[in-house]
C-alpha cells in the first residue's frame, strides 16, 4: 500500500537553506591515580556509564595499565553531566578520581 497520493509531489526543505549537522560528540575519560581503588572505578563505570561488570573491569584495567580509559562518547551536555557526577561521587567517597571529556 502506497502512502503517496498520485499527482502530488513532496518536497521537504529546512526553510533556512542550511544543512542540518550532527552535534559534536565528546569522549569521557577516566584517569589513573594512586589512591582510587579498582573496585570503586568498576562501580563508577557500572553506575554512571551503565557498563556491564565485564566491560567495567576491562575499562578499569585499561585505566590502571595505560593511565587513561574511555567510558563512552556522548553529546556535550551528557558528557559534562557524567564528568560532574563522577567527581561528586568520588569526592563523597574520598577518592581523587579524575574524569575529563574531550571532543571526539
Amino acid at each position: 500500500m502506497s502512502l503517496h497520493t498520485p499527482g502530488i509531489k513532496e518536497n521537504v526543505t529546512s526553510g533556512t537553506g542550511e544543512e542540518l549537522r550532527e552535534p559534536p560528540m565528546y569522549k569521557v575519560l577516566l584517569h589513573n591515580d594512586d589512591y582510587t581503588t579498582m573496585d570503586f572505578v568498576v562501580e563508577i563505570l557500572k553506575a554512571v556509564f551503565n557498563k556491564s561488570t565485564e566491560d567495567a573491569i576491562k575499562i578499569m584495567l585499561k585505566v590502571h595499565v595505560e593511565g587513561v580509559g574511555g567510558c563512552g562518547i556522548y553529546t556535550f551536555e551528557v558528557a559534562e553531566t557524567k564528568v560532574k557526577t563522577v567527581h561528586v561521587i568520588a569526592a563523597e567517597k574520598g577518592f581523587p578520581l579524575k574524569c575529563t571529556m574531550e571532543e571526539e
